[in-house]
């Protein structure tokens, strides 16, 4: 028997993975919003106590389980990994809006295919892009006020104090796989970890290196892009070394594998109390280019659950919009300014630099 989504245009929004590091930032924005929530995972005695403090339901709902899951929602948000595309074939079927912030770039790449197979009557935005899509909104606005992006350069310092869930080990543990980028308009392998540089991430200089994320391989498609290239660097220098002393010597290439899994993940996962998720983006177009530095002082899964959420406003048509047709990506915002304002609501600081000018606040 397979999974059996029903829509419910009054009924609640599925998250899945909804009361994680991330779903629960997710299911607090949602029901703050006025809609009610379903969240979902593999035990859900954990989550019933934000379920009954939200006014929702807790189930389960275990992906890597053959157990069929049966609901009535008006949308879903995926903030679990969706390793065999349940979530994502079971909402399509039933015309369901769906939002998917946790996929890397080669199950994007999928999803895409199986979308497009489909031909889905709902829209699915597929936002996994650094920090829930944040990123691509963010460039698409300075692209729009620069008529163009030729290059679009993002430099994330990942603050080692802040909290994280399990999923961001999976969407890093990509260290020893080559993956495609597009530099000055063509396409070629690059190995993750290299092209280090020290980028001035607001008032820190942070060192930062190669990643594969999906903005990389969308923004070519959407934005046109020449260039776009994504790094990541630690809030501690030592950290950054490390991985990157690790990558010098083969590491993650010659430990790949169940086998050493845990070592990376040692390596990989050592999430904090709370801390401050701060990254720059630099878009370039004829000769003009400005700078962005967002920065959320509530963390790094405050900011991925913000851009989960507009994406849920979206693609159900409630950010003043209407809602888009088909697979979307979040840099297809018709009005990114507005996406700005939004962030700010919600207390992500965009501060935009134009090149040679001083910093402005982009939104407020």
């Amino acid at each position: 028997m397979a999974d059996e989504l029903t829509l419910d245009p009054t009924g609640p929004v599925l998250i899945t993975g909804g009361y994680g590091t991330v779903g629960t930032e997710l299911a607090r924005l949602t029901a703050e919003g006025g809609m009610p929530v379903l969240l979902t995972g593999r035990t859900p005695e954990r989550g019933r106590a934000l379920a009954e403090e939200l006014g929702g339901e807790a189930r389960a709902w275990d992906l890597s389980s053959p157990a069929p899951f049966r609901a009535s929602v008006r949308a879903v948000v995926s903030a679990v990994n969706d390793p065999d595309d349940r979530v994502l074939r079971a909402a399509m079927s039933a015309g369901i809006p769906q939002v998917d912030v946790t996929r890397w770039t080669a199950r994007l790449q999928r999803a895409v295919t199986l979308a497009a197979l489909a031909r889905p009557t709902a829209p699915v935005l597929l936002s996994s892009a650094w920090m829930g899509g944040v990123t691509s909104l963010v460039a698409a606005a300075l692209a729009r006020a620069l008529g163009g992006a030729e290059r679009v350069e993002t430099a994330v310092r990942w603050d080692m104090a802040d909290r994280a869930g399990a999923d961001s080990v999976d969407f890093m543990d990509r260290l020893g796989v080559d993956f495609e980028v597009v530099e000055d308009g063509r396409r070629r392998l690059t190995t993750p970890l290299s092209g280090s540089r020290t980028v001035r991430i607001g008032a820190d200089p942070v060192r930062v290196a190669r990643m594969d994320t999906p903005e990389q391989y969308t923004f070519p498609l959407t934005l046109g892009t020449a260039t776009a290239a994504t790094r990541i660097g630690f809030s501690s220098p030592a950290a950054t070394r490390m991985l990157l002393a690790l990558r010098g010597v083969g590491f993650f290439r010659w430990a790949d594998g169940e086998r050493w899994a845990s070592t990376r993940r040692a390596v990989l996962y050592s999430p904090g109390e709370g801390g401050t998720a701060r990254l720059r983006i630099d878009v370039s177009h004829a000769g003009a280019a400005r700078t962005a530095t967002v920065t959320d002082p509530a963390g790094q899964s405050h900011l991925t659950a913000v851009g989960g959420y507009l994406g849920l406003l979206r693609v159900l048509g409630a950010d003043g919009v209407p809602a888009p047709e088909g697979v979307v990506f979040p840099e297809q915002h018709p009005d990114p300014s507005a996406a700005l304002r939004a962030l700010a609501d919600r207390g992500v600081l965009v501060d935009v630099e134009r090149a040679g000018a001083p910093a402005e606040r982009a939104a407020s």
